[in-house]
């Protein structure tokens, strides 16, 4: 890459961006490992290193993008992969990853017992690399890779291996991640990226973007939320009945361009930002919409996934369970992309028509 006409303006890179690891000490999160990615267009965000490097806060300028709840960040809790557990440790975030082996609700049967999403994001990452930026040699890159190990004796043992990216001067974040079953008998394998979105980003009036044809999950308010006759594309104001537990969630079967590539995403018109989320439809063929409207409670998910939101036991009889061979290897790229420039988001939007 060139040189940048700013590059004798600047003394050290971290001006401008790059990549800060610290350790939180004070609050539910002491003694947790994070880094915070700085882009240096405005877009910055925490990836919280002991938690599988899921990403917690995230900023465009001065407006958040990411939910977070009321928990906060927590140290892995490896044993919370029993029943609803896993609630106690969700502090919502840009991104929760759920897997490696099951999605979805509690269940046991006679392959075992699975609490609620699995336990990776439970579980801390041994840092491979970092790389910094340099913009002097024209180099803008900068990434960070870490090493997550879903384990036990006897198996199953599933290893993820992520990389988080970006560029300096590039409102992107991008997502490489690399599964693959270390132990020796063939082990199911399910991955959901639970991203979530919050306020500002997220208000009323905000626009929910994707393409597909969508199913509501059986039961509960869903349906309330999941009809034709109802705009469930447009962010209510709160909803008394999202209180506690009122949520609805529909499965999308993501529809791709051309290229494969299915954008999911949000439009603020008040903020005038958008956010495109962009994944690959072999890799991750549905998109999951959770929507959870409750006073304080105010969040929307967008979560691409391998499988519907079913569990591993119904996937398993739907025979749309993932098994992976010994030594067997599954990749899956995706990516977030900040617009603000009207011509840009007018040409989003226009694609997701």
């Amino acid at each position: 890459m060139a040189l940048q006409p700013w590059i004798d303006n600047v003394s050290n890179p971290a001006q401008i961006g790059g990549i800060e690891t610290s350790i939180l000490d004070n609050g539910t999160g002491r003694g947790t490992r994070i880094a915070w990615i700085n882009t240096g267009t405005g877009l910055r965000y925490k990836v919280i290193l002991d938690r599988a490097m899921d990403i917690a806060d995230a900023f465009y300028n001065q407006h958040s993008l990411a939910w977070l709840s009321h928990t906060g960040i927590t140290p892995p809790q490896p044993f919370s992969d029993k029943g609803a557990g896993w609630l106690r440790t969700f502090g919502g975030g840009l991104l929760t990853t759920c897997g490696l082996s099951h999605v979805g609700g509690p269940e046991q049967d006679s392959y075992g017992e699975r609490g609620l999403h699995g336990q990776i994001s439970n579980c801390p990452a041994e840092i491979e690399s970092i790389i910094q930026p340099d913009p002097r040699a024209g180099k803008l890159a900068m990434s960070i890779t870490g090493i997550i190990k879903e384990t036990k004796i006897f198996g199953p043992s599933l290893e993820l291996r992520r990389t988080i990216s970006g560029t300096l001067g590039q409102p992107f974040l991008r997502i490489h991640d690399e599964v693959i079953n270390r132990g020796n008998t063939p082990t199911p394998h399910m991955l959901l990226y639970h991203f979530n979105f919050g306020w500002p980003l997220v208000d009323e009036g905000t626009d929910i973007i994707w393409q597909g044809n969508w199913q509501a999950r059986e039961g509960g308010i869903n349906a309330d939320i999941f009809r034709e006759d109802n705009n469930f594309r447009k962010c209510p104001a709160p909803l008394d009945a999202h209180s506690g537990t009122g949520e609805a969630v529909a499965s999308i079967d993501a529809l791709p361009d051309s290229s494969g590539f299915c954008t999911a995403g949000l439009y603020n018109s008040t903020l005038g930002i958008a956010m495109a989320l962009r994944f690959q439809k072999t890799q991750l063929p549905w998109l999951i919409n959770w929507q959870h409207w409750g006073k304080g409670e105010y969040v929307t998910g967008l979560e691409p996934s391998t499988n519907q939101l079913v569990g591993q036991a119904k996937a398993r009889e739907q025979n749309t369970l993932i098994f992976l061979a010994p030594g067997e290897n599954r990749t899956y790229d995706l990516e977030i992309e900040i617009l603000h420039e009207k011509v840009a988001i007018n040409d989003f939007l226009t694609k997701q028509a």
